[in-house]
């Protein structure tokens, strides 16, 4: 080691100094002096090699050092990294510049600035004396690679108080002493629960009533110390802040920020630091939890608990309050769908019990009676006539989504959507006073950066009355138009893509009839509805990517003043695209595909190509295959995306890392271990939110053609929170600790699922299943049972009167005379809708409106009748407005004496 440096950071508490290790004098002299004027280290300072990409070789120390700076006391806020080029060039000179003027305004602002220490390499020669670092042949072949320099980022008390101030950061003052009112969840909580968490290591934190922190009211704070009052993640929001906003080009106000750094290559990251390693050897029993990244990985992610509750304060503390809604809202619904998911199992294993006495499916599968009905061809020509009794297999299976149960299931899982939604409401504005989170949107948020920046017109504001950026109407209409135009332009491109699935359907199921084999012609309609929905997913994949892009550009370009608004606007756009991409295939088969097909004289077409037509049993099997493999589907490859990837190449990443700590050549260090682990990304939690609420469209929307859809949700759900707990806690660099008032657009895009589905799972009832049809026959023909339904739902047709181009050619069957096919139509040419037709369509009509306005109005009363602020919160409200305003009396009262003694001070001097 050589003599050791020193640097001084402006603006830091008493002037403070620290240590900086010494670096190698033989490092090229214009890239010592681009780094060392980065830091503002002493003249006097050599420079050492720093290691290639990630590992660390520093000797084993103590447990927890890799948290602080030098000093063993600061804590360690936030990492910033830049690739020290070999090269030299106008690029890496350019580089070199904004980091200067970026480093300088942040030490500017107060923050302390360390460098990680360098790598040394031991290297030895043939006599057994150590080698000095830039003589190792380690290094040597390193000197050919890029090389990370770690910038260790801590803010002091001056800087955390001043910004805490600033950002309206709400402190504990007084813990609460209001006691919760006796119901009857309190006597449950008391019940031993195998569901709750284990108290020993995720004990109940205490409950504070809070107040907007003031430095110069810092003694009426509850403060065991100046170093743990702020937590890590109020630290972490606040040195953001700081970041978020440094400019790194003083002639340029629109250069600024970590981000941009980032992205023009200035830096090659920027992100807080873990608490340290995830898992230990040692049991949690025995010895204990590393520290909370450890603890939440035992407690959380672990698959051993898998059955049990989240530490949602815990993760909140780690993660900070949007992760934390988050998952508080993926848990909620989770525990919610488990009642959906019973219900729907339920419904689906009584179609399974009374499948047997089905009248319908019992005249189908009878070869010798209804069954052996000659039915007209599935297509043109080449296909030739077939039996009734061919599609035995898809009555029994439309049966077990078609019954009468189905109609209770969908009332059912109309009223559950508005419950969700509402005790959602009201769980969340728990959360919201709990977690301080009332009024952030309006009192807390601050204004994005990139609209101080780029905002073109000024106003005076109407609250502060002081200038501040403005987009005024002019500017902003023509930016949302371009949006809607978009938005337009992909819809459409997705309804081509699903027209072009609706032609393969057509052509496949052609393709599969003409084959000649019965059995394969019987089973072309299963064929085509699996492989059109296999490529269905992978158009939904592939398009949805996309259009991600489009929209970030459009959102940048509407230039929203808060990070809220910006969200919410990108939230919109994608799911507009990501209900028309997702659910447009279930659409079609729900509502178009064998409603118009004609006859067998007059055959609708699409493109010239006869429309496909239902099984004589109905489309709700089509209908219940497509939803079940989409679902299904999209939510295998979202899992393995979300965490095969990132493990796969975290592996990759820290390989080099980790074997050279296995050879003790050192330690593997926190921020190089962070720096390998991939990054949430720019919008976070948005892929999370989406793949969700996706699901839950499918829950809700056409639940009652897939009663099994809540179960499969609920067995999905409860892998995807540990996955994505196993995945923040160990794959993902540790995010900044965003805040939120709530989940924001997704709410709303809930409550307007939640709405819809009324709506489409009436006309799923009234116009895909047989429900109408068969109530109709049951109180006019059929004696109040379903005995000759079919006969009576299966229309006469005379095979002279095929259109040309239509008749079979060569048919096995011979001379047929009759043949039917699904419909109300008269028994002679032209063969129009008969009276049957009409009286059926007036009772599906008036199903759709009877049943969506008695659940609508159900659904508007529960929303009234339950409150969206429990009682006790409301008065826990009260009494923190009432201890603000004490305090702030107080502190009138206190001034004003301070000012009458000065006042009399000031006149015994002057006397």
């Amino acid at each position: 080691m050589s003599k050791a440096g020193y640097y001084k950071v402006s603006g830091s508490e008493g002037g403070a100094y620290h240590d900086e290790e010494d670096i190698d004098p033989d490092v090229d002299g214009a890239e010592k002096n681009a780094n060392a004027s980065e830091i503002e280290l002493s003249d006097n300072i050599e420079k050492q090699p720093l290691h290639a990409a990630s590992p660390a070789k520093k000797p084993e120390g103590k447990k927890d050092e890799d948290q602080f700076l030098k000093d063993g006391k600061s804590k360690i806020d936030y990492v910033m990294v830049y690739k020290n080029e070999t090269k030299e060039g106008e690029d890496e000179a350019k580089r070199a510049k904004r980091r200067k003027e970026f480093f300088a305004n942040l030490k500017e602002e107060g923050l302390i600035l360390e460098q990680a220490d360098p790598d040394t390499i031991p290297a030895a020669t043939e006599e057994g004396e150590e080698l000095p670092a830039s003589e190792s042949p380690d290094y040597q072949k390193m000197e050919e690679e890029d090389k990370n320099t770690f910038i260790k980022v801590h803010a002091p008390w001056s800087v955390l108080s001043r910004y805490a101030e600033e950002m309206k950061i709400k402190m504990p003052i007084k813990e609460n002493d209001i006691d919760e009112p006796t119901t009857i969840w309190t006597f449950l909580r008391k019940v031993p629960n195998p569901f709750a968490l284990s108290t020993e290591f995720v004990p109940q934190e205490t409950n504070y009533f809070t107040l907007a922190f003031v430095r110069s009211r810092e003694d009426e704070f509850i403060m065991e110390s100046r170093d743990t009052f702020f937590s890590g993640t109020t630290r972490s929001r606040i040195v953001h802040e700081i970041l978020e906003k440094a400019r790194y080009d003083p002639d340029d106000k629109t250069k600024f920020g970590y981000d941009h750094m980032v992205a023009n290559g200035s830096l090659a990251a920027c992100f807080p630091l873990h608490d340290g390693d995830w898992h230990s050897d040692q049991s949690l029993l025995t010895h204990g939890p590393l520290n909370d990244r450890h603890l939440l990985y035992e407690e959380w992610a672990s698959p051993k608990k898998f059955y049990k509750q989240q530490p949602l304060n815990l993760i909140r503390s780690y993660f900070g309050d949007k992760i934390g809604l988050y998952f508080s809202w993926l848990g909620y619904y989770t525990i919610m769908l488990t009642y959906a998911a019973i219900f729907g199992v339920v419904t689906f294993l009584l179609g399974c019990i009374t499948l047997g006495s089905s009248v319908k499916v019992q005249e189908i599968c009878n070869e010798e009676g209804v069954g052996s009905l000659v039915m007209c061809p599935l297509c043109n020509e080449r296909c030739d006539y077939w039996h009734l009794s061919s599609s035995c297999f898809y009555s029994k299976l439309t049966y077990l989504f078609d019954n009468w149960a189905t109609v209770i299931f969908a009332i059912f899982m109309s009223l559950w959507a508005t419950m969700f939604c509402e005790f959602w409401k009201r769980r969340e504005n728990t959360l919201q006073y709990e977690w301080d989170l009332f009024g952030f949107e309006d009192n807390e948020e601050n204004v994005r950066p990139e609209f101080e920046a780029k905002a073109p017109d000024k106003r005076i504001s109407p609250i502060t009355k002081l200038s501040e950026p403005y987009l005024a109407l002019r500017t902003k209409f023509p930016r949302i138009a371009a949006s809607i135009m978009s938005i337009l332009f992909m819809i459409l491109l997705v309804v081509a893509a699903v027209i072009s699935v609706i032609i393969y359907r057509i052509a496949i199921k052609v393709a599969l009839a003409r084959t000649g084999s019965e059995f394969v012609s019987s089973m072309s309609s299963i064929v085509t509805s699996v492989t059109a929905s296999f490529i269905s997913v992978i158009l939904i994949m592939i398009l949805q990517n996309v259009y991600e892009r489009i929209a970030v550009w459009l959102t940048d370009l509407e230039l929203h003043r808060t990070e809220t608004e910006y969200e919410d606007s990108f939230v919109f756009k994608m799911y507009l695209f990501a209900f028309v991409n997702y659910y447009s295939t279930s659409f079609y088969i729900a509502f178009l595909k064998g409603k118009i097909p004609g006859n067998p004289s007059d055959y609708g077409k699409i493109f010239g190509l006869r429309q496909e037509e239902c099984d004589a049993s109905g489309c709700m099997q089509e209908l219940f295959i497509n939803i079940a493999i989409t679902m299904c589907g999209k939510q295998f490859f979202n899992n393995f995306m979300e965490l095969g990837t990132p493990v796969i190449l975290n592996c990759i990443r820290s390989y080099k890392g980790r074997q050279e700590e296995k050879k003790g050549r050192g330690k593997y260090e926190q921020w190089e271990k962070d720096l390998d682990l991939a990054d949430i990304g720019p919008r976070g939690l948005f892929k999370e939110y989406l793949e969700m609420v996706v699901q839950f469209g499918f829950t809700t929307i056409f639940v009652c053609a897939f009663p099994l859809a809540p179960f499969f949700a609920l067995l999905n759900n409860l892998i995807e929170i540990r996955l994505d707990a196993f995945k923040f806690i160990s794959q993902l660099r540790r995010p900044y600790a965003a805040r939120a008032q709530d989940i924001g657009a997704w709410y709303a895009i809930l409550v307007g699922i939640g709405n819809l589905s009324v709506l489409t799972n009436a006309l799923v009832l009234a116009f895909t299943s047989e429900f109408i049809p068969q109530a109709v026959y049951k109180r006019r023909g059929g004696n109040g049972t379903l005995a000759g339904y079919m006969d009576f739902s299966l229309s006469h047709f005379n095979p002279e009167d095929f259109e040309e181009g239509s008749a079979p050619i060569d048919s096995e069957f011979g001379n047929i005379t009759d043949c039917r096919y699904r419909g109300f139509y008269e028994s002679t040419a032209p063969y129009n809708y008969n009276y049957d037709n009409w009286v059926i369509l007036t009772w599906k009509l008036f199903f759709v409106l009877i049943y969506e306005h008695v659940i609508y109005l159900i659904k508007f009363a529960l929303a009234y009748m339950i409150p969206d602020v429990p009682d006790f919160v409301r008065d826990q409200i009260r009494r923190e407005n009432y201890l603000a305003q004490q305090a702030l009396h107080e502190a009138t009262l206190q001034r004003a004496l301070r000012d009458d003694q000065d006042d009399r001070k000031g006149g015994a001097s002057n006397a």
